[in-house]
């Protein structure tokens, strides 16, 4: 654990992408296995320990040390487990022998259950110094937050060995931590991992946004963007297999989906679930928010599954019954995706249908005039692409919808995570229930954490602190001074706010400071936003 933790050290220190690769391809050059392997695991999030949770950390420090220096200290350092490497008390003694490896950390932390966790957590802490309990509690609860994605450490990876990005991205979903097959291949010069016959996880091909309207569209095709989640479906030796953007096998939380392709294919597209369409046809799909009710769910019911089906709006063929497509150009993978709609069950699959226009000024005035709740913007593909993983520029472009905008109060703040533990960044703000004039009250619409400069950030932070009236727990009310002009994309009922309201994507747009707060919206003003 010691090189483990000397790595999460300088990996937090460090704000340079080129430093960290470096740091990354060290590690995995010099560690053996299979400790670089489960350490790539957890940088990339593929580790999960169900025992550990940060409640349990919480437990043991309290039982530990006094519970009121925990609950100042963990405010004031905003990060639990820096927060907890510091505090617990260093054993009388030394115990237990040398610190453990990252391989028996790992085995000991699969073998844990949330009855022995207590005991066998604190036992492997124990034989740590505070930087090795560090390192050990991001391992144990998955908390990374070191600024590192699992695109990251796939790149490092590849740079480590001179391997390509894309194959680590082919056999990566295939394989299991330590990854002893990757490390093989790329370290040792092995034959590639045999992925032959399984249902596997393709890189996904991805669009950069426009900001050239000179471009030429007889070369380019458009069509919506639809907000839901993309998606690849799988099939291959008669297993089907669902897999979010990030590679997540998400299955099991749409299992009509999994016996319905009738051929061998992987097909890129968007997971959407049944609505009223505009106009009020019956069939078409229901905004974001009543995916979101389906998402995350490791069991679903009968009635989820009656309420709120699930289909796929297709976009792309990149393998059909065991011919690779992605590289032949776009045009000719549309052709052959349109000749398999018709083998596909309509109940749960459509495709996505292309837009028509005469130049750019007339597909601006298509893309702003349509405010289906299922539909972010247009999507650009040049139809001579081939389907390459990553964004490449030149090929597809997203031309996302202008953010609808309104003025809301600041109500609440929280403080961040990691380079912002010591801010107040998080922000809640509210619009008015009536007339504020008239002693009507703010209700909360909405939380953002971005939109914001460093310099107005700090700004922010010492307002909060200034005009503190309540705290509870992390989160301080404050005086309602301030206005947020915010930007959100579209928003819908919600019983689970005071408001009934949920916004989609909020950001904040400007801070105005010059605006008074009876002058920001009211809660009429997000209603009357809500499409029909």
């Amino acid at each position: 654990m010691n090189r483990f933790s000397e790595l999460l050290d300088a990996l937090v220190y460090t704000t340079s992408r080129n430093r960290k690769l470096a740091l990354l391809k060290a590690y995995l050059c010099e560690v053996p296995d299979p400790d670089r392997g489960w350490a790539l695991a957890a940088l990339a999030g593929g580790l999960d320990f169900p025992a550990v949770k940060a409640s349990t950390i919480r437990n043991l420090v309290m039982e530990r040390v006094d519970p009121v220096l925990w609950s100042l200290s963990r405010d004031f350092v905003g990060d639990t487990a820096e927060t907890a490497s510091l505090l617990w008390p260093d054993p009388v003694k030394a115990v237990h022998g040398e610190p453990p490896s990252v391989g028996e950390t790992v085995e000991l932390l699969f073998g844990m259950t949330r009855a022995t966790a207590p005991k066998d957590f604190a036992q492997l802490l124990d034989r740590l110094d505070s930087s090795g309990r560090y390192a050990l509690i991001k391992l144990a609860t998955g908390g990374m937050r070191i600024g590192v994605s699992a695109r990251l450490a796939k790149t490092a990876f590849a740079q480590a060995f001179d391997v390509s990005v894309e194959d680590v991205e082919e056999y990566w979903h295939a394989l299991e931590p330590p990854y002893a097959e990757l490390f093989a291949w790329g370290a040792d010069g092995a034959d590639p991992p045999d992925v032959s016959n399984r249902p596997l996880f393709r890189p996904f091909m991805l669009a950069h946004p426009l900001e050239d309207t000179a471009l030429d569209l007889k070369d380019y095709a458009a069509e919506w963007k639809w907000d839901g989640i993309r998606v690849q479906l799988v099939r291959v030796a008669g297993e089907t297999r669902l897999y979010s953007r990030s590679g997540d096998d998400i299955s099991a939380t749409f299992p009509e989906l999994l016996d319905v392709l009738p051929v061998e294919a992987v097909l890129d597209g968007e997971l959407l679930v049944r609505g009223a369409a505009q106009g009020g046809a019956k069939g078409g799909a229901a905004s974001f928010n009543a995916l979101q009710q389906r998402l995350g769910r490791k069991t679903v019911s009968k009635k989820m599954l009656a309420e709120r089906p699930a289909f796929v709006r297709l976009y792309d063929c990149l393998i059909l019954e065991g011919e690779d497509l992605r590289q032949r150009p776009w045009q000719q993978r549309r052709d052959r995706l349109e000749g398999l709609m018709e083998r596909l069950p309509a109940s749960h699959f459509d495709l996505s249908s292309l837009v028509e226009a005469r130049d750019f000024e007339h597909l601006a005035e298509i893309r702003e005039g349509t405010r289906d709740d299922a539909i972010e913007g247009l999507m650009l593909k040049r139809r001579d692409s081939a389907y390459i993983p990553g964004r490449k520029v030149g090929l597809w472009y997203k031309w996302k919808r202008d953010p609808l905008l309104i003025d809301c109060v600041l109500m609440y703040a929280q403080r961040g995570s990691g380079k912002r533990s010591s801010f107040y960044s998080d922000y809640t703000f509210g619009c008015w229930d009536g007339d504020p004039d008239r002693g009507a009250e703010l209700l909360p619409v909405g939380k953002a954490y971005s939109g914001f400069t460093d310099a107005e950030l700090k700004q922010l932070d010492k307002l909060v602190r200034q005009t503190t009236l309540n705290r509870f727990g992390p989160v301080r009310e404050v005086e309602r001074t301030l206005v947020f002009e915010v930007a959100f994309d579209s928003v819908h009922p919600s019983k689970r706010h005071k408001s009934g309201l949920a916004m989609r994507f909020p950001r904040i747009h400007r801070i105005r400071w010059d605006k008074p707060v009876h002058e920001a919206d009211r809660i009429d003003s997000l209603r009357a936003l809500i499409s029909s």
